[in-house]
């Protein structure tokens, strides 16, 4: 069903950012498989930064390609969320341009009713692919990422959200100045392939030489290293991993 417009306006949810990399910045290779870039150490932390969130966002590509379930794994944490009277898992949320996705899924399948934002001319397209399978929502011709996340905050109530990509809304984030902070783990392996996503589309950052994010914390997790960065001056209402 569709639920109204959103529009672009500035104010939006505590959002972290949240991905994995090889050691020279892919965040897969160019296989039909999705490359396997952390451990279960690093994934247990992801799982927990998950549970602490009202809302995960993915990106469409990410739905097709990685067809993730983007719910809370650790049942004492589920257990912790509904003590708390929130949901047992966050709310999804995927942006589309084109309303291309399989209501198959396992995005779709719950449990908890999914959002989708549409880019205009995809709402047709979108709501006869996922007919009670999601609320779609027309979030402009330009699909903007600041207008998506000031109508989660104010009509969705999401306080903290939790970004995992994929290249494009990681890009459009950190260009947009829209996140506050960055966790990134990081593989010790290389894959080196110019065909392959990569973090950190050319884009104009405001994260410059001039104006440096601010290392947090840099830990040993298994066998990636966590690297996790301050982006604005926003207090925390995450765990600190």
């Amino acid at each position: 069903m569709t639920n109204g417009t959103v529009a672009a306006v500035p104010d939006r949810p505590y959002t972290l950012l949240s991905c994995a990399v090889s050691i020279d910045g892919y965040l897969d290779d160019a296989s039909p498989n999705r490359l396997i870039l952390s451990g279960p150490e690093d994934l247990d932390e992801v799982d927990e930064l998950r549970a602490a969130a009202d809302a995960i966002l993915v990106g469409a590509g990410t739905v097709r390609a990685d067809n993730p379930r983007l719910l809370v794994r650790d049942p004492a944490r589920i257990a912790a969320r509904e003590a708390a009277g929130k949901p047992p898992h966050p709310l999804r949320v995927t942006l589309t341009a084109t309303g291309d996705l399989d209501p198959a899924a396992r995005f779709f399948t719950g449990p908890g009713t999914p959002v989708v934002y549409c880019a205009s001319a995809a709402v047709p397209t979108a709501e006869k692919a996922l007919p009670a399978r999601a609320v779609v929502i027309d979030a402009g011709a330009d699909l903007s990422l600041a207008a998506v996340l000031h109508d989660l905050h104010h009509e969705r109530s999401v306080d903290t959200l939790l970004i995992e990509g994929g290249a494009r809304i990681l890009r459009d984030a950190l260009a947009g100045n829209l996140a506050d902070e960055l966790r990134l783990a990081i593989a010790p392996f290389f894959v080196a392939d110019p065909s392959a996503p990569r973090f950190g589309m050319p884009a104009a950052y405001p994260h410059t030489s001039a104006n440096p994010m601010t290392l947090l914390s840099l830990r040993q997790v298994g066998e990636v290293a966590v690297h996790r960065y301050r982006l604005t001056n926003r207090p925390s209402p995450v765990p600190q991993n």
